[in-house]
């Protein structure tokens, strides 16, 4: 199972475009929520109903845990010690991570991103501690994902479709969606 974790004041555009091109790319993604219910409100005043609580989540190994940018989120997932402590295991065990915007620097601060190469929005470079910091807007690094922002959303959940579906699979969604 995939986890896109979701704090008040995520990134809209970031968060369910991931969300939207896993599930056509028939990849099991559950979206969670870190507030004491299931209703997170984004930045830019979207709301959502999330299908699981954090205290919901059971990694896998193959699974992707996935942060979304934006502010106050991002800095909300930081604050999240469950959130660190599943992130810090994951990481341990060189099982897949992926964060976009100001999200890597949630990575950063856990020192997951040490000796990696990474991306984030800019102005967010100096919490990326350790990593070769590249101006990409999508950046794979072993078993990290890490993204720009918000212009390169659907470019991060294709790299996450093609990682976990194939190639082919990402084409496909690209060109059903008129992607040139």
């Amino acid at each position: 199972m995939n986890y896109l974790f979701f704090a008040d004041g995520f990134e809209e555009i970031e968060a369910l475009t991931v969300v939207d091109v896993l599930r056509r790319a028939e990849v099991p993604v559950e979206m969670v929520s870190l507030n004491a219910d299931l209703q997170v409100r984004g930045a830019h005043g979207v709301s959502v109903v999330c299908d699981c609580l954090l205290a919901d989540v059971q990694p896998t190994a193959d699974g992707y845990l996935i942060l979304p940018g934006g502010m106050p989120g991002a800095q909300h997932l930081a604050d999240n010690r469950h959130l660190a402590d599943l992130l810090t295991a994951h990481h341990r065990q060189q099982r897949p991570l992926a964060a976009i915007c100001a999200a890597p620097f949630v990575l950063g601060q856990l020192g997951i991103l040490d000796g990696e190469s990474a991306t984030c929005y800019p102005g967010f470079e100096h919490y990326l501690t350790g990593a070769a910091i590249l101006p990409d807007g999508v950046v794979q690094s072993h078993h990290i994902v890490t993204a720009k922002g918000p212009a390169f959303a659907l470019d991060f959940a294709l790299t996450l479709a093609a990682n976990l579906r194939g190639r082919t699979c990402a084409d496909n969604i690209r060109q059903g969606m008129l992607i040139a």
